[in-house]
C-alpha cells in the first residue's frame, strides 16, 4: 500500500527542519568557538598558560587578569573615553539625521534627490582616501589630538547614512497621518516630535544599536585623530595593552573580554530591533 503524497511531504519538510537547525547549530558552535577560547584564557593565569598551553584544558581560576587590564592597562580609562565619544555621537549623529530625513521626505525641499545621493556618495567613499585631509584639517582647525575631533568626525561621517536609512522609513509612514494632523492645526515641529518620531522608533532603536557599535568599535579615526595614550578609547589601548603584554595571552584575552562587554550589553537590550533592523525598507 503506497504512502499518502501529504506524509511523505511532511517528512521531507521535517527532515529538511532538522537538517537545517543541525547545520544552523553547528555554524553557531564554530563561531562560538574562538569567543569561548578567549572568554577561557581570561580566567586562566600566566603560569597554567605557560606550562600547559595556550589551547589545553584549563588548571586555573583566577579574576586577577581583569584587574591587571583594568588598572595596570588602562582599560578603565579607555573605556570611559569611548563612552564619552560614542554617546554623544549616538545621540547627536540620529537627532540630525532625523530631522533631515523627516525635511526630505515629508516636504518638498529643492534638489532632494541630489541631497540624498550626496549623502549616499559619501559613505561610498573608502575612508582610507580621507585620513589624511581629515587629520590635517583637524590640526588647522587646532582640535587635533582632543575627544571632540574624534566626536565631530564620527557624526560627520555617520549622519549621511542614517539619514539615507531614516528617509526610507519615514518615506512609507501615510500622508493621511500627517494630513489629519494639519487639519487639526499641528506645525511641522508638532508633527516630527509627536507623530513621525514615534512612528519611526523601531528604525531608530535599530540604528542606536548600530551606531552604538559601530562608533564604540572603531578604530581607524581614533588612531587618526589621536595620539596621547590617555585619550585612546577602547580599541585602540587594546594596540597598547598587547605591546604592554606581549606574551601574556592571560590578561589580553581579559582586556579583549572588557571591550567587547558594552556593545554586547548594547546588542543583548536592543536585539529584537537589531534585528529587526537588518531589514529596514525591505517590507513596509
Amino acid at each position: 500500500m503506497t504512502e499518502p503524497r501529504s506524509s511523505v511531504a511532511l517528512r521531507r519538510r521535517r527532515a529538511a527542519t532538522a537538517g537545517f537547525h543541525l547545520g544552523a547549530g553547528a555554524l553557531a558552535a564554530l563561531w562560538l568557538l574562538p569567543i569561548a577560547l578567549v572568554v577561557v584564557t581570561s580566567l586562566r593565569s600566566f603560569d597554567d598558560i605557560s606550562v600547559h598551553g595556550l589551547g589545553s584544558r584549563p588548571h586555573s581560576f583566577t579574576l586577577g587578569n581583569f584587574q591587571q587590564a583594568w588598572n595596570d592597562g588602562g582599560q578603565q580609562r579607555a573605556l570611559i573615553n569611548s563612552l564619552i565619544v560614542t554617546v554623544p555621537c549616538v545621540l547627536v549623529t540620529l537627532a540630525l539625521a532625523a530631522m533631515a530625513a523627516f525635511a526630505l521626505s515629508r516636504y518638498e525641499v529643492p534638489f532632494r534627490r541630489f541631497l540624498l545621493l550626496l549623502m549616499l556618495g559619501g559613505n561610498l567613499l573608502p575612508p582610507q582616501i580621507l585620513l589624511i585631509p581629515v587629520s590635517k584639517l583637524s590640526e588647522l582647525l587646532g582640535v587635533y589630538d582632543t575627544l571632540p575631533a574624534l566626536i565631530g568626525v564620527q557624526i560627520g561621517f555617520g549622519v549621511g547614512f542614517y539619514v539615507f536609512v531614516l528617509h526610507g522609513f519615514m518615506r512609507a509612514i501615510p500622508v493621511e497621518i500627517q494630513q489629519a494632523a494639519v487639519v487639526d492645526g499641528a506645525g511641522p515641529w508638532q508633527i516630527f516630535w509627536r507623530i513621525i518620531l514615534p512612528l519611526s522608533r523601531p528604525a531608530l532603536a535599530a540604528l542606536s544599536a548600530l551606531s552604538f557599535t559601530w562608533i564604540f568599535n572603531d578604530l581607524l579615526w581614533a588612531i587618526t585623530v589621536l595620539r596621547s595614550d590617555t585619550k585612546m578609547p577602547i580599541t585602540a589601548a587594546l594596540i597598547g595593552l598587547q605591546g604592554q603584554y606581549v606574551s601574556m595571552w592571560n590578561v589580553i584575552a581579559a582586556g579583549s573580554v572588557i571591550a567587547a562587554a558594552p556593545t554586547v550589553a548594547v546588542f543583548l537590550r536592543f536585539q529584537r530591533h537589531f534585528v529587526a533592523g537588518l531589514n529596514l525598507g525591505a517590507v513596509k
